[in-house]
């Protein structure tokens, strides 16, 4: 076991907190766990990357850990009326969807390697961003301005864009798939 994998189960665990202090109404202990999260994620990998630490198992670990903490905080949110229930459905049904398509590809015998594109990285960053602005703003009982609705229009755009690009990319790797049998 490899200290970025240990990192990242540590962040794991740290999910069902997050959730938990949210429901409890204690914001401030969401906010520190979420970011702390956050940071071990940033922390996990370096270490992978420059202590040569990069393992199979990180590689399916990693980003299950990011996406847990994101749609289960996001779903949270909404449905505590902090998010817009528009933006929970977009980013949850854009994860669902490429979830779906990695395993109907594997189903159909035409595995495709996911790799995280540019834009999928910034709708990343622009909903940790939102969820720490969101978090913020109960755990100081004040408002950031308008940067939680900037960053609400972000991240749908960044949602949409990153979706329409791992669709292109699936439908090209499949397209590719039917030309070789032919």
């Amino acid at each position: 076991m490899t200290v970025p994998n240990l990192i990242t189960i540590l962040r794991l665990l740290l999910v069902p907190v997050v959730i938990v202090a949210l429901l409890d109404g204690e914001y401030g202990w969401a906010l520190v766990c979420f970011v702390t999260a956050g940071l071990s994620d940033a922390v996990d990998g370096f270490i992978a990357r420059h202590f040569n630490q990069q393992s199979a198992l990180g590689a399916y670990l990693d980003p299950m850990a990011d996406k847990l903490l994101l749609v289960s905080s996001f779903v949270v949110l909404g449905f505590m009326g902090e998010l817009p229930i528009w933006l929970v459905v977009a980013a949850v049904s854009r994860d669902a969807l490429i979830i779906c398509a990695v395993l109907l590809s594997s189903v159909m015998s035409h595995p495709v390697a996911m790799r995280p594109l540019m834009v999928s990285k910034a709708n990343t960053l622009a909903q940790i961003l939102l969820v720490i602005v969101v978090l913020a703003e109960l755990a100081q009982a004040q408002l950031f301005g308008h940067a939680r609705f900037l960053l609400v229009v972000l991240c749908g755009l960044l949602t949409l864009a990153s979706a329409a690009a791992y669709l292109l990319q699936w439908l090209k790797h499949m397209g590719a798939d039917e030309q070789a049998r032919r």
